[in-house]
């Protein structure tokens, strides 16, 4: 039986789109991007230190099967080192971006974020350790966000998608500093969906539970991971295939009636 041309295969949602990925070189980061891609966006990789991690995401994204209705100037997905928690730096960012496509960015889904493996109370947390954390999930959200509120495509289909974490519910000792963190992020991107009136963008968080990262595992007993994942409803943790379905949505034009939302994706954790 002859192959079935390409212009018989369904349409991708995402075809044609830009999309930012921030820390997307390991992790949901990383699950993500590939999975935006599969659905048809060109991918902006970002990562701060690991740049061979970031390359490997980028080349499997390039050996994507290849579609005509996402075929344009350059790659399906580029690489771009940036600390989202410097001005300058996030700037730079944007701007590889719409140089490498030639194209206004669509969509922002803001992945970067660092958790203390050492998991300290608030009265053992330093106050380097706590202005690193705000630094880099809070400050970097806002500062990704800011430049996406101004250079998203308005008129339709821009999406600002900010990963949250549901510890911002579960509350939980030890992550006092991270969850605060997180907890600012949610109430930026209320306010933002509100802010954008007119634009046809729209923000929302993403707010998963334990998730088996690297992130996750670091600075934890084999049987604290355990308990963790008794605690689900599923008896085991989240893996990044369960969150990255909703942000492919999100990013979608089906997802246009939702914003300024908080969603947990936790099978139940809380």
């Amino acid at each position: 039986m002859a192959a079935k041309s390409s212009n018989s295969q369904t349409p991708l949602p995402l075809a044609g789109r830009v999309a930012i990925v921030t820390g997307s070189s390991r992790g949901i980061g990383r699950a993500i991007a590939i999975h935006l891609a599969e659905l048809g966006a060109r991918i902006v990789v970002n990562y701060t230190t690991k740049s061979a991690d970031a390359e490997r995401v980028a080349a499997e994204i390039n050996d994507l099967p290849a579609r005509e209705e996402i075929t344009g100037k350059g790659p399906r997905a580029i690489v771009v080192q940036a600390n989202v928690s410097e001005p300058i730096q996030v700037k730079s960012l944007f701007d590889a971006a719409e140089s490498a496509f030639e194209s206004p960015i669509h969509i922002l889904v803001n992945s970067a974020g660092i958790l203390d493996p050492k998991y300290p109370t608030l009265a053992d947390t330093t106050v380097e350790d706590f202005d690193r954390t705000f630094s880099v999930n809070t400050k970097g959200a806002f500062l990704c966000s800011k430049e996406a509120a101004n250079r998203l495509k308005q008129g339709g289909g821009g999406r600002i998608i900010l990963l949250s974490s549901s510890s911002t519910r579960a509350l939980k000792p030890g992550f006092g500093a991270y969850a605060a963190s997180k907890a600012a992020v949610e109430t930026m991107a209320k306010i933002l969906a509100k802010e954008l009136k007119g634009t046809g963008i729209t923000a929302n968080c993403v707010a998963p539970g334990p998730i088996a990262t690297d992130m996750f595992y670091e600075g934890k007993s084999s049987e604290l991971v355990e308990s963790i994942a008794t605690e689900s409803p599923f008896g085991r943790l989240g893996e990044a295939k369960d969150v990255v379905p909703l942000v492919g949505f999100l990013a979608s034009d089906g997802s246009e009636w939702i914003n300024g939302q908080i969603i947990p994706v936790n099978g139940g954790y809380v």
